[in-house]
């Protein structure tokens, strides 16, 4: 599809559609983040527990699998949304737009490779003969090794989408067409993402921040799916920023 065609299926879409389309992602990223994080994730792994790890890995390959596949419809879901909000938030500051759009997708890069971490073990028990170097105990430490670099990599992430929706919180703030207290929510939500900087800290306040994201993430969803976009004040924000400009 040619840059032309797509500039122009972007120009019909209306404001509020966008919104909608936004908040069915925002939807299936959080759903699709919880299944694979809560379920198999907390089927599968036992903290500080090498061989139980590995014996729950080995008797549900299949999880481990659904899981990885389920972690990428997220971050498929989170780019598309990342785009999106990019688009429907110009109007509020197109340059603060753009630097969030950027690091929404640093972060959805960055814990999108760590999700290869999370499918390791899978090979790294999987008996194959060049492993056979290393004895049973030496594999098990190192599929849960991989499966802790993969925990670390996505609270990398969340210091991106930390920092994304601090700016994103600010340009709803900003805005004629959605409340402001969404924007609070985003702003407070970011804040709390930016504890992963220490990450001891993050992961110790991570269960209380998860709620607390989950919330705001609700709330914003629920609007843009029920309310939706204030068509006409979008169009008259992002009709000034172009006089303005």
């Amino acid at each position: 599809m040619s840059t032309e065609v797509m500039t122009e299926l972007a120009k019909e879409t209306s404001p509020r559609r966008m919104g909608r389309i936004a908040g069915v992602l925002y939807l299936i990223t959080i759903l699709t983040g919880i299944f694979s994080a809560g379920f198999v994730t907390g089927r599968l792994v036992v903290s500080g527990d090498a061989t139980a790890t590995a014996a729950n890995i080995l008797a549900h390959p299949g999880l481990l699998q659904l899981g990885f596949a389920v972690y990428m419809i997220e971050m498929a879901c989170q780019v598309a949304l990342t785009a999106l909000f990019y688009d429907l938030l110009k109007p509020s500051g197109r340059s603060v737009s753009l630097i969030a759009a950027f690091l929404g997708l640093t972060g959805c890069v960055i814990k999108t490779f760590s999700r290869v971490f999370f499918v390791a073990p899978l090979f790294i028990l999987g008996g194959a003969h060049y492993l056979s170097v290393f004895g049973a105990e030496q594999l098990q430490a190192l599929a849960l090794l991989f499966l802790k670099v993969n925990d670390r990599g996505a609270g990398i992430a969340l210091v991106f989408f930390g920092f994304y929706a601090l700016l994103t919180g600010y340009l709803m703030i900003r805005s004629t067409f959605l409340p402001r207290v969404l924007g609070v929510f985003s702003v407070l939500g970011g804040l709390g993402w930016l504890t992963f900087l220490y990450p001891p800290l993050g992961s110790r306040l991570f269960a209380f921040l998860a709620i607390f994201a989950i919330l705001g993430a609700a709330s914003l969803i629920f609007w843009l799916l029920v309310f939706g976009v204030n068509e006409q004040r979008w169009k008259e924000q992002a009709g000034s920023v172009v006089v303005a400009i």
